[in-house]
């Protein structure tokens, strides 16, 4: 089991650091691309949902909203239910910087898949669902 452990584990992360070499030269940290990806999965939020749903400090997530903000990414806006909450929602540029960053990984794990066997397919296919479940526990 220690084996399997460790070969999955290296696996992971190779794939992993293989798709990153894949993005565009768009000069946002993981930790950026990360908060764009939690806002177009889940919709607007605040600050402080935002620091927790990705697991940092408030503070931190401040710095990063603030660049997002900067660059045209992130857009401020007030919460029509509380108007002393400020939500954070994609801007178009933001979206279009997720979809054109998505696309191009997407487009180099399809090319690769096309190149193993059906089999091997329906494998990699049972085992996203397996590693999805160990990502979230």
């Amino acid at each position: 089991m220690r084996k399997m452990t460790h070969d999955l584990q290296v696996s992971v992360m190779r794939l992993a650091r293989r798709l990153r070499a894949e993005r565009g030269d768009h000069g946002l940290t993981l930790s950026q691309l990360s908060v764009l990806a939690t806002l177009h999965r889940h919709g607007a939020m605040t600050s402080g949902e935002l620091a927790a749903h990705e697991r940092v400090q408030p503070p931190s997530m401040t710095r990063t909203v603030a660049n997002l903000v900067a660059d045209g990414l992130l857009e401020r806006k007030d919460n029509p239910e509380d108007r002393r909450q400020v939500l954070l929602r994609l801007t178009k540029a933001g979206t279009e910087l997720l979809a054109s960053d998505r696309a191009r990984r997407e487009a180099w794990l399809t090319c690769r898949m096309s190149e193993i066997t059906a089999d091997e397919r329906q494998t990699l296919a049972r085992a996203a669902v397996i590693l999805d479940r160990l990502a979230g526990s």
